[in-house]
């Protein structure tokens, strides 16, 4: 396959919502939502938000600084959701939608991320 026609799986300037697998009931829910600035073999940088969940209200609830954080292109331990390049990412936040866990940004995005069906 010649450089003109490979097809990347992620490109700078993708945006993304990332969960990190929990290994143990009480490890922490962390998701972070960023848009790429770099990609390399097999690695890639983001700069976005970290999301981790509010005990008390049992939401998650967004950090209020931004990062840069730099994750695997490809781990078990991370669900990679591939957001719509119209996504309002200074705009996220967690809603209740129909008892389902939902990404929105107060726009046209709707992702339910539920981490299993028993989560109400």
């Amino acid at each position: 396959m010649t450089e003109s026609t490979r097809q990347d799986v992620v490109n700078v300037g993708d945006k993304l919502h990332i969960i990190t697998r929990r290994n143990y009931a009480e490890d922490l829910h962390r998701h972070f939502a960023g848009t790429i600035e770099a990609v390399s073999e097999g690695h890639m940088r983001l700069h976005g938000y970290t999301f981790v969940i509010d005990q008390d209200a049992i939401d998650f609830r967004r950090g209020p600084e931004l990062h840069n954080k730099i994750y695997p292109i490809s781990s078990a331990q991370l669900i990679i959701n591939v957001l719509p390049s119209h996504t309002i990412m200074d705009d996220l936040e967690y809603r209740r939608v129909d008892g389902r866990l939902t990404l929105v940004d107060g726009a046209r995005l709707r992702l339910d991320v539920n981490e299993s069906d028993g989560i109400s």
